[in-house]
């Protein structure tokens, strides 16, 4: 799991049977700072989430299919599981 920054939408006219009627996201990950980097994650949206927006993201393929209601095999790795609305770091 970790926080990450929606960049855009991705858009497929040919995809599996289990993304049919769900947004596709790409989201960078973020750093404690806030800054993203350079690895990214096309996700499935369960909240409505929009370019933009800090979210959570459930990176675990069999935990991910669990939140969208999918069991078994498929196409599925990450799913977005919240929008962040405030991140506070505890002073060392």
């Amino acid at each position: 799991m970790y926080i990450g920054r929606v960049k855009g939408s991705v858009v497929s006219t040919i995809q599996h049977p289990l993304f049919n009627g769900r947004k596709l996201l790409l989201v960078a990950r973020l750093n404690l700072d806030g800054s993203e980097t350079t690895a990214y994650d096309i996700c499935a949206d369960d909240v409505d989430a929009g370019v933009g927006d800090v979210v959570i993201v459930l990176d675990e393929g069999g935990s991910a299919r669990q939140v969208i209601g999918k069991r078994g095999t498929g196409p599925l790795r990450a799913v977005i599981v919240g929008i962040v609305d405030q991140v506070t770091l505890a002073s060392p």
